[in-house]
């Protein structure tokens, strides 16, 4: 029996890249699947219904049971059609895997403002088309031990920062942001949410050369597919609000942003005495040095 044997999972982006190889390795562990992907190109212009359900077909060929849609994930009527297709077909949801995404990159100075909307809106009304329904059919169910899993995709864009990637970089970020919020909020329905930043060869990766064609078996999407799964398992049950690294052999876990340092004064500062603090205390952190001890005020 496989480690998903049952359980219902949307993935957005399923047709191609890493979402194709994440619904080959969960329909392998047993999961039903509805496949979703607007085939478009690496910029989002176009589409084409063919990478959906040339995997959605290869699934059902090997004995899987697979559905697919073709649908603009930004558009809130697909993420409905998404929810109710699992229910409908399958009986239930348990999983949502939002991967689609788009790449339109330049420097900020060169950004237009439809380069701008263009990668937010696939991002990050992407997310929110899938999962404002499927929380609402999770709430509705009334099982804290539901066993829900959301996995969204971040990126390392957006936890470090590239510096030709502002737009994707705010989205990626602003899907963590989205994580934590999901996590905190969705526990007592049995959710758990938690987000993955990759690094593979793909098309969209190919556009600032990483081409997926180059044969580096380390930059397989397929490699992101493991974790993916083990979180949309019911054995991760433990894990929620966290970011996990992916790539080649490698998985790590992210710290959750936490306050590293702090200075306080027993009454309000003035720009002088600030300055003298934040340049003590935080400076050398900022540049890796350790610190000469606390501040006080007259230092």
């Amino acid at each position: 029996m496989g480690a998903l044997e049952g359980r219902v999972a949307i993935i957005t982006g399923g047709g191609n890249g890493i979402g194709a190889a994440v619904s080959r390795y969960f329909a392998k562990e047993g999961a039903k699947l509805v496949i979703n992907d607007l085939g478009a190109n690496p910029d989002g212009t176009g589409g084409d219904a063919g990478p959906a359900e040339r995997v959605a077909q290869e699934i059902r060929d090997a004995g899987g049971e697979a559905l697919s849609d073709g649908g603009d994930i930004a558009d809130v009527a697909t993420g409905e059609r998404l929810v109710a297709a699992a229910v409908d077909t399958y009986g239930k949801l348990d999983v949502v895997v939002n991967v689609a995404g788009i790449l339109r990159d330049k420097m900020i100075f060169n950004l237009e403002e439809k380069d701008w909307d263009a990668v937010i809106r696939v991002h990050l009304k992407g997310h929110y088309s899938t999962l404002r329904p499927a929380t609402a059919y999770w709430r509705e169910q009334r099982n804290p031990d539901g066993n829900y899993r959301i996995i969204n995709f971040t990126s390392a864009s957006g936890l470090h920062g590239n510096p030709g990637q502002p737009n994707y970089a705010a989205a990626k970020m602003g899907i963590s942001g989205l994580t934590w919020s999901l996590a905190r909020g969705l526990g007592r329905y049995g959710v758990t949410a938690n987000a993955i930043a990759p690094v593979a060869a793909t098309r969209l990766t190919a556009t600032v050369g990483a081409d997926p064609a180059d044969g580096n078996p380390a930059m397989s999407p397929d490699n992101i597919a493991p974790i993916v799964a083990y979180i949309a398992s019911e054995r991760s049950s433990w894990m929620t609000s966290r970011i996990l690294a992916a790539g080649g052999n490698h998985v790590g876990l992210y710290n959750l942003p936490e306050e590293v340092a702090a200075v306080d004064n027993d009454q309000p500062w003035t720009f002088d005495g600030l300055a003298e603090a934040v340049e003590h205390d935080f400076r050398p952190i900022a540049d890796g040095v350790p610190t000469n001890g606390p501040w006080t005020p007259g230092d």
